[in-house]
């Protein structure tokens, strides 16, 4: 019953921005790996996620189980900018979003993409002039501009340069849903009591106490030269950055917290590296198959492993 409740509560919220990475596809098999003890009862007494980039697995929880208390976290400051202007500002987000949906869609294909590259622009050169640690109501037309780029580029792709601009180009859409008035409504009711943090994963210790769920979804590690794609927030995430974030695991771990990570599997192309099973070696880990979606060379695309690293046994 509480589970229908809380469907019903949250009309099944999900991402408000593609996001590469995302964990919509790896919900049941993440879900199969909780805890017992929250799986049987449904109820999250705190749940922590600290690269919470498009919040699959947050909205997911928020669909199908009682979570009393959650911590959204992330370092790139303009998705938490855009969180923070959904749980504050959604009504004048959505109209600002419909004018620009509204406008945009009764263009022909080449002034659609004029009308693309213009608000690009104008998001990139607006970057010195925001001020992220304060809320204001600049914000509210920042994040509208966010959603319509991403609604509208190429592939659906959210990348920064090193610079923090939006580099990536137009894509050609028939008629995209940039307005998706109903799941923004829902991702607003998702995201009522629940604190929003610009801030490095460490930072989390803070929060993390015993029994709190933590999934850790960092930026993953490439699983080839040519395949990286960490650059959210205009830094990459690289293999020291993992190890970091690995001690911070063990860390956590000795706090009697639920511990979920997880990271491509190098194993993919190279059955000898063990960067992560040596990383995590006194933890449980899965392979698990997945879909990349998200890459510039359609050939990489398709099946492949992905691990998912918890420090307690089924």
């Amino acid at each position: 019953m509480a589970t229908n409740l809380i469907k019903n509560n949250f009309n099944n919220a999900r991402p408000f921005l593609k996001w590469a990475g995302g964990k919509t596809q790896l919900l049941l098999e993440l879900e199969k790996r909780f805890p017992k003890p929250i799986r049987k009862s449904r109820v999250i007494k705190r749940y922590i996620e600290p690269f919470v980039g498009g919040g699959a697995m947050f909205f997911y929880l928020k669909n199908h189980y009682l979570v009393n208390e959650s911590i959204l976290m992330d370092v790139n400051p303009e998705l938490i900018m855009a969180y923070r202007v959904i749980q504050q500002d959604v009504d004048k987000l959505i109209a600002i979003l419909n004018d620009m949906e509204t406008e945009h869609l009764q263009k022909g294909e080449d002034a659609r993409k004029d009308n693309f590259y213009s608000i690009r622009a104008d998001y990139n050169q607006q970057l010195e002039f925001v001020d992220y640690p304060n809320y204001e109501a600049g914000w509210i037309q920042r994040t509208a501009s966010l959603i319509f780029l991403n609604k509208t580029c190429y592939n659906g792709l959210f990348r920064l340069n090193s610079k923090g601009e939006f580099n990536v180009p137009f894509g050609r859409y028939k008629n995209p849903n940039i307005c998706d008035e109903a799941n923004l409504q829902a991702v607003h009711q998702a995201l009522e009591k629940t604190e929003i943090l610009c801030a490095d994963f460490t930072h989390a210790q803070d929060f993390i106490k015993k029994d709190t769920l933590v999934y850790m979804d960092p930026p993953y590690r490439p699983l080839n030269s040519t395949s990286h794609f960490t650059s959210y927030s205009g830094e990459r995430f690289c293999d020291q950055d993992q190890e970091k974030l690995a001690r911070f695991y063990q860390e956590m771990d000795l706090k009697g917290a639920y511990l979920v990570l997880s990271n491509s599997d190098p194993k993919n192309h190279d059955l000898e590296d063990n960067f992560f099973d040596e990383l995590y070696s006194k933890y449980e880990i899965d392979r698990v198959p997945a879909k990349r979606n998200i890459n510039s060379n359609t050939s990489s695309r398709g099946e492949i492993n992905e691990l998912i690293i918890r420090n307690f046994s089924d």
